[in-house]
């Protein structure tokens, strides 16, 4: 089977166990290196070491992180497992390295700068950021039915680690939420009379129900200003904002603010989990909020405290 065939292959068992089209693409792009590191030999020819060589040149020579070889690694084991049904065994490579970095946080008033200098939808995204410790592409895959106006909780679906959690949805946003969902509708229903108006659904959703598409609750809270066509299916549908956009004013909006911090949309989400530690909120609570699995990843916020001089008391002072 040639590279090409190959490609397409692994795109068809991708889109079979509907996976992510960021997946597909990160898979598509992984299996190729894998290939040409070792000059265009075919897969079905190769076994554990020439994965274990690729894997190491990763991390030796590329000096990638830990996280970038383990995505790289699963790609490649996505191929030989689900593709070419071919067994790899016990795979021993050198690993890549894992940043154990601090993340950066902003105070409370460096939050509120920032926010003044965003306007519009962005604006809106950045507090429901801040406010709800929600990651970037979490807000924008937000559906309306995701959002719980009288218990004034957000539903976050199929998150990392595949799994949903519950967050809140801070009581100062919800009216401008509701100005702006209805906004939101205005636009549905004039996709609707102009014949689109059919949502992407998850999970072959659209396969086991037809309709669904095209109802108000599946349509994403902050929607494309424009139409575009799945690269995929061919069709044409509104999809979700693009995060390039939301990056760049928050980017903006930190300049502007003459903040000397770089500053990006998950700064928001680790401000959220520092300032609910410095209220005294329970860690095993915000590790909830968050969705982390293990309490160790949350308590990399103790560290900021600490860092900040808040846990510990110099002998100067």
């Amino acid at each position: 089977m040639s590279s090409g065939k190959l490609l397409d292959r692994v795109r068809e068992v991708v889109r079979r166990k509907h996976y992510s089209l960021r997946t597909e693409e990160a898979y598509v792009h992984w299996v190729q290196r894998f290939i040409l590191y070792h000059h265009k030999r075919p897969p079905g020819e190769m076994g554990a070491a020439e994965v274990e060589a690729f894997l190491t040149h990763l991390a030796v020579d590329e000096s990638v992180s830990a996280s970038t070889q383990n995505q790289a690694f699963s790609a490649i084991l996505f191929l030989y497992r689900d593709v070419l049904n071919q067994p790899l065994g016990p795979i021993q490579a050198a690993r890549g390295r894992r940043n154990k970095r601090i993340p950066s946080v902003l105070t409370r008033e460096e939050v509120r700068q920032v926010l003044i200098h965003m306007t519009g939808v962005h604006q809106l995204i950045a507090k429901l950021l801040y406010g709800s410790g929600l990651r970037l592409l979490e807000a924008l895959r937000l559906r309306v039915k995701d959002i719980d106006f009288e218990r004034r909780a957000i539903v976050v679906r199929d998150a990392k680690g595949n799994e949903d959690r519950v967050t809140m949805l801070p009581e100062s946003l919800s009216e401008p939420l509701r100005a702006h969902l209805q906004w939101v509708k205005c636009l549905h229903e004039q996709d609707l009379a102009r014949g689109h108006g059919a949502v992407y659904l998850p999970d072959a959703l659209d396969r086991k129900y037809p309709n669904a598409a095209r109802e108000w609750i599946w349509q994403y809270v902050f929607p494309s200003d424009r139409l575009s066509v799945d690269p995929r299916t061919g069709v044409v549908r509104r999809h979700h904002i693009d995060e390039s956009g939301v990056q760049k004013a928050v980017r903006q909006a930190a300049r502007a603010a003459g903040l000397p911090k770089r500053v990006s949309p998950h700064t928001f989400r680790h401000s959220f989990a520092t300032h609910l530690l410095e209220n005294g909120y329970d860690i095993r609570i915000v590790q909830e909020l968050l969705g982390h699995k293990n309490v160790k990843t949350t308590m990399i916020y103790t560290h900021v405290l600490q860092r900040n001089g808040l846990a510990v008391r110099s002998p100067l002072d």
